[in-house]
This record gives C-alpha cells, sequence and structure tokens, in this order.
C-alpha cells in the first residue's frame, strides 16, 4: 500500500550501512554468524546511528536529482520562471491534463517524504531515545536527534508547501496502517516548527564536515516556517541568528580556485570546489548537497550518471547549431559549455524583464549568464564568428537562449558529452536567509529594514540600490529569481505564498491559459488515497 509499502524496508535500512569492525588477532579469522542485520542490533551506539544519518542525506540528496529526465525538474517547470525547451515535452504546459493525481512528480515527492525520509527518521528518533542505545553523554544523543529530527520538518515543509494538509507521521510502524487522516497545513508546519527548535537548540554550530547539517541551517528552515505560521517577529530574530552568527558572510571579494580566469564574485560561488569551507573560503554556505566522481554513496541514487543533472536539463542544444551555409557550426569539446538538452528553458520574466531596472547587476554579467553564442567549429568557415540567430532561423526554445551559468561545470571527467556535472549544490545559502529576513520584515510592516536587507545583497553585485517604497512581494520575488534561480524550487516558494497561480498567468505564456486557482496546491496522489482504505484521505479541491 503506497503510503506504508515499503516502511518495514526503511525500518531496516541499517543493513546498507552496517560497519564491521574487527580486531588484529587470530580470533578475526574465525566465522561468527552476525544474525541478520537490522535497526535492533545496528542502533545501538554512535557508530550505527551516524550510518543511518547517512541515509538522510541520501534521500535528500535524491529529492533533486534520482531518478533522471525532465520529470526530476517539476518543482521549476511551469512557474514564472521556466518552462519546457524540447517540444517533444509536455511537462506543465497543459496545467489541467498534466497536474494529475496520477503524475510521476506528484507521486514522488511525496514517496520521497513518507517512504524515505519521514520512516528514517522516524527511525532514527525512537531507537535513540530507546532503552537500548548506549551515549556517552545526553548532548551526544540530543546532537544525533537534532539531525534526524532536521531532516523531518524539512521533509514535511515540502509536503506542507507542496500538498498542504499531509498526513502527520512521528512514529515507526510494524504494521500495515491504513487509516492515516490529513492533517491542517498550519499544524504540520507546526509540527515542523518544533522538529527545527529541537535542531537548532542541539545540533552544532559548526558541522563536523562538509554537507552535514548545523545549527544555522535549522535557524534558516526556521525563518520559513515561521513567515508561514504568521509570526514574523521569530521569523526575523530566527534569521537574524544566521545572519549576525560569526559562522557565516557574504562573499564580497574573489575567491577559490579560479581566480585566474576572468570572473566575478557571484560567478566564483558556483565554481567547481568553490562550495564548501575545506576547499575554499566561502562563507556563505549553509548547507550544500556533495558530489564525488567515481566515489561510492558520491553520486544519487547509487548510479554514476545520477550526479547533478542542471546542466543538462537547463543547458540549450548550443551543440546543434548549424552556421549559415547549414553546416555543422559547433562542437563538443574539453571546454565547451557541456551537452545541455533543453528540458528547462528559462522565460524571458527571468532572462529580460527582471533586469530591465538595471542590466549592469553582476548577476546578469556574461560570467552568469551566457546570452551570446560563437561558432567553435574549426571546420566551418564560420569559426569564431558571433551567431546570429535570425540568420539562420534557430530554434530559440531549444538551440539559442540566455544559459545561467550556475550550471557549467569545469570538469568533465567523463568527457565533454557527458552532460552532467559533479559540481557541490547549494541548498541554502546566506543570500537566501537575508530574502527571508526581507520578506518577514516586509510582512511585519518594516519596509526600511527589508530594503536595507535586500540592498546587502544588491551592494555585493553592484547593483542600484532601493528604498523602501520599492518594497511589495513581486519585487521580494523578483530578488529571489535574480538571485537564486535554479537554486530555489521555485515552485516550493509560489505554493507557499500562494501565488503560483498568479505568477504564471502574469509570466509563463505556455501554461498561462490552463493554469487555475486550484493548482496553488498539488493533488493528493490517487496511490495513496487508494491504499488508505480504512479512512479518507481527501483529495485537494479541483482535482
Amino acid at each position: 500500500m503506497k503510503l506504508h509499502k515499503n516502511l518495514l524496508k526503511y525500518i531496516l535500512f541499517g543493513a546498507s550501512f552496517l560497519m564491521f569492525l574487527s580486531s588484529c588477532n587470530k580470533e578475526f579469522l574465525e566465522e561468527e554468524p552476525l544474525g541478520f542485520p537490522n535497526s535492533n542490533n545496528i542502533l545501538k551506539d554512535i557508530g550505527g546511528f551516524e550510518s543511518a544519518i547517512v541515509a538522510l542525506h541520501v534521500a535528500a540528496r535524491e529529492m533533486y536529482f534520482y531518478p533522471d529526465g525532465s520529470r526530476m525538474n517539476s518543482l521549476w517547470l511551469g512557474t514564472d520562471v521556466a518552462y519546457t525547451g524540447d517540444r517533444s515535452l509536455a511537462d506543465f504546459e497543459n496545467y489541467q491534463t498534466w497536474l494529475t493525481p496520477t503524475q510521476f512528480s506528484v507521486e514522488f515527492y511525496w514517496d520521497w517524504a513518507y517512504l524515505d525520509v519521514i520512516p528514517r527518521a522516524n527511525t532514527i528518533i525512537e531507537f535513540a531515545n530507546g532503552p537500548d542505545a548506549v551515549w556517552e553523554s545526553e548532548e551526544q544523543k540530543n546532537t544525533v536527534t537534532a539531525e534526524a529530527r532536521f531532516f523531518r520538518g524539512y521533509a514535511y515543509n515540502i509536503l506542507a508547501k507542496l500538498y498542504g494538509d499531509v498526513p502527520l507521521v512521528n512514529q515507526i510502524y510494524n504494521n500495515p496502517k491504513t487509516d492515516f487522516v490529513r492533517s491542517p497545513r498550519i499544524d504540520v508546519y507546526d509540527f515542523a516548527k518544533e522538529d527545527l527548535e529541537f535542531a537548532s537548540q542541539w545540533l552544532p554550530v559548526e558541522a563536523p564536515f562538509d554537507g552535514r547539517i548545523e545549527k544555522g541551517a535549522a535557524d534558516h528552515l526556521l525563518s520559513e516556517i515561521y513567515i508561514s505560521l504568521g509570526d514574523f517577529d521569530a521569523a526575523v530574530a530566527s534569521a537574524s541568528k544566521v545572519i549576525e552568527s560569526p559562522r557565516y558572510e557574504l562573499m564580497t571579494e574573489r575567491f577559490g580556485n579560479y581566480l585566474d580566469k576572468p570572473g566575478d564574485v557571484f560567478a566564483d560561488l558556483f565554481k567547481d570546489e568553490n562550495q564548501n569551507r575545506s576547499s575554499t573560503t566561502n562563507t556563505e554556505t549553509i548547507w550544500a548537497l556533495q558530489f564525488e566522481f567515481q566515489t561510492p554513496g558520491g553520486t544519487a541514487g547509487g548510479a554514476k550518471w545520477y550526479s547533478n543533472g542542471w546542466l543538462r536539463a537547463w543547458g540549450p542544444k548550443w551543440w546543434d547549431i548549424k552556421d549559415p551555409q547549414g553546416n555543422s557550426g559547433m562542437q563538443l569539446t574539453t571546454d565547451s559549455l557541456g551537452r545541455g538538452v533543453a528540458w528547462v528553458r528559462p522565460s524571458a520574466y527571468y532572462y529580460d524583464k527582471i533586469w530591465n531596472e538595471d542590466p549592469m547587476d553582476m548577476r546578469n554579467s556574461k560570467y552568469n549568464i551566457k546570452r551570446e553564442y560563437y561558432y567553435n567549429n574549426p571546420d566551418s568557415p564560420y569559426f569564431g564568428e558571433k551567431v546570429n540567430p535570425s540568420i539562420t532561423n534557430l530554434d530559440t526554445l531549444v538551440q539559442y537562449y540566455p544559459m545561467i551559468m550556475k550550471i557549467e561545470p569545469q570538469l568533465f571527467p567523463e568527457g565533454p558529452t557527458y552532460g552532467r556535472a559533479f559540481k557541490d549544490t547549494y541548498v541554502m545559502r546566506l543570500a537566501e536567509t537575508y530574502l527571508l529576513r526581507a520578506e518577514a520584515y516586509f510582512r511585519n510592516g518594516n519596509l526600511e529594514e527589508a530594503a536595507n536587507d535586500i540592498n546587502t545583497l544588491k551592494k555585493r553585485v553592484k547593483a542600484e540600490l532601493i528604498t523602501a517604497s520599492d518594497i511589495n512581494i513581486d519585487y521580494i520575488l523578483d530578488e529571489r529569481a535574480r538571485e537564486l534561480i535554479i537554486e530555489e524550487p521555485r515552485r516550493l516558494t509560489l505554493n507557499r505564498l500562494g501565488l503560483l497561480y498568479e505568477r504564471v498567468r502574469k509570466y509563463n505564456p505556455e501554461s498561462s491559459s490552463s493554469v487555475q486557482d486550484y493548482h496553488n496546491l498539488f493533488p493528493i496522489p490517487q496511490s495513496a488515497i487508494d491504499a488508505n482504505i480504512d479512512s479518507e484521505l481527501r483529495q485537494n479541491p479541483g482535482y
């Protein structure tokens, strides 16, 4: 049954992360049955619990990058910032025929939360506080519990934004349960708040390894949840804990591994190997997903091709451009832009409208948005010349459109035709904390402080500053697009604000005629409704 069919599998998930310890004596060679690995014999000490926490990090990465294909971009496609480029795709082109209770993404994010993250987190929480767990101190137990509760709160926040009212599951089940009921969205946010407040209290200020969760991540997410709960003072206070922490600071000068290359500080944030503190001076990272080429566990889904797929998804098919004589004008090279396939095309709202007021904004520089292409095939007589799409009648939905350079990898270990990257990927960055605090200030009527926070970001990118009179929710959303394009799962933000319908109607010509107000929420998956045979799992209105 869909809601719980794999629950037992994740109660036993520790088997995947069993660590065999041995001593250096003759007894090492003697075989001794260990029994079937399960939570009862693994989740007893810090080694077992640390291994189990790895499974939560795996799930977080898989939400973004596993499996493959355009369907993994459902949190961006059909919003104000992006729609499909590839004409063979129909993703969210017609909301009424695409967004249904049986559609892939509708089931994927539900199952990701209820079959992966939540049962794994609940298992850790229950066993950590059980009688058989051995801890060096209460603090050690609470730190482990805090990381699990962070991920549970993270999952419930996403569920509430996508689906609204959802079942609250705060325990592990050893038997099938078929009578789940939906809790009000406000209660789901409140449940996530309690998890994250505990996480904020007990997570370390400095994570022990790159990619691990630390206190700042909990406070950052708490700020958004407090906004959703209407507690704007608490949202300001939580964001301020992150912003005022000596642990974090916006990067305002060029840094990292590509200082010998042309660029700017905003572009440096997204260069290979520049996301982690261990490899650079980057103090802006709060939480980044980790990828490693040809390293066990270094990719999503356990397969090498499930790496960071944004290059392939968001990149145009520039390599398919013909020269004016109809011959190949481009070729993939080791220093190329990668093999994009145009699943996701940025909208005119993103690449045009939001820059009109200040085209010199650093985030609009050629190092951050590539707007010009040059023939690079040495066999073409047009080699080195600028591509003119009007002369060659290029497909500007697929072959030729502005490329967001956040997705560009400098390293192609599999060769330039691979189309994917092994770049670590931001989930939380300090710039967004400023934007969350600006939104909380705006909601509280403090437009001056909201403008100050946005101006902090604008000073970094040498953009024109704004005044309090410029502040409204649309301006904040514009600034989020300028700063966080691709990093921000845009649908989650628009759903949270109840503005998906309004913004799609205004800025997405592909979907504007089909989107309806009820699309501000996903439907509940039909498979979950059908499996819940002993209680009605209500469907969202309109579906």
